[in-house]
């Protein structure tokens, strides 16, 4: 009795949780829509306190920030929006436009035909959906096993066998690409600059030498933590240090 009490208090704090997200949501769209963008922000960012945020909300985030012609937020909630939904065809279209406000110009290394292929068809889904199709093809693989095993004529067996085959193939290689996914996700940690220009060194101490400068809105990947000093590196192969008050992580 006791634990159907708690599964009812979690499940109604839950929905109520969920409806004062959605009416957060409301409310911050029509702020939006009338000019009030740092209203609307306040309301936005309220949703992402509680954990409820989406990559709408991120998205419309990122639009209110645009508007305020603050860069390193703008492009921050659009990569934000991207991560949650990556086939979020308008919070890419308006990436593309304010990345165009950042100063730095930095000219990725070319890719090769696999990191081509996987950041064009694998990473259009994120590795929570690769797992529920490997659960699904793994269901499917099953379910033919067993109609190939308990078939009678021989082509039946034939077909079911062939297409269980080629559905256990199929599960083998989502399996590949789901864990393949989550470890880049863990690992491939990025962040954008938040400060206007900064110092980036050979060495994460205050008397180190500048190596060369970033300025807001520039997407690093972070590769090493030493105290308040980040390890960064960007998209042309630098490497270098800056301090952590410097980036936000994604």
């Amino acid at each position: 009795m006791r634990k159907l009490v708690i599964y009812l208090f979690l499940f109604v704090s839950t929905v109520t949780l969920a409806q004062n997200a959605n009416d957060l949501f409301s409310n911050a769209n029509s702020l939006y829509k009338e000019g009030n963008y740092e209203e609307a922000i306040k309301l936005y960012e309220q949703i992402e306190d509680e954990n409820l945020a989406s990559s709408e909300v991120y998205y419309n985030l990122g639009n209110c920030y645009y508007k305020l012609n603050k860069v390193a937020p703008t492009i921050y909630n659009y990569e934000k929006a991207l991560q949650l939904d990556p086939l979020n065809e308008d919070a890419k279209n308006n990436l593309i436009i304010a990345k165009r406000l950042t100063l730095d110009r930095i000219e990725a290394l070319p890719k090769s035909i696999f990191q081509k292929f996987n950041e064009n068809y694998l990473q259009k889904f994120t590795y929570n959906t690769w797992a529920v199709i490997t659960i699904i093809l793994s269901f499917v693989a099953s379910v033919l096993f067993l109609l190939f095993y308990f078939a009678y004529t021989p082509s039946k067996k034939r077909t079911y066998f062939t297409t269980s085959i080629l559905a256990f193939l199929l599960l083998i290689t989502s399996l590949v690409i789901t864990y393949t996914q989550y470890n880049q996700a863990k690992n491939n940690i990025e962040a954008i600059i938040y400060t206007e220009e900064v110092s980036v060194t050979n060495e994460p101490t205050d008397n180190s030498n500048e190596i060369f400068t970033l300025h807001e809105g520039t997407k690093v990947n972070v590769l090493d933590s030493v105290d308040n000093w980040k390890k960064i590196k960007l998209a042309d192969g630098k490497i270098g240090w800056t301090q952590s008050e410097n980036l936000k992580e994604l």
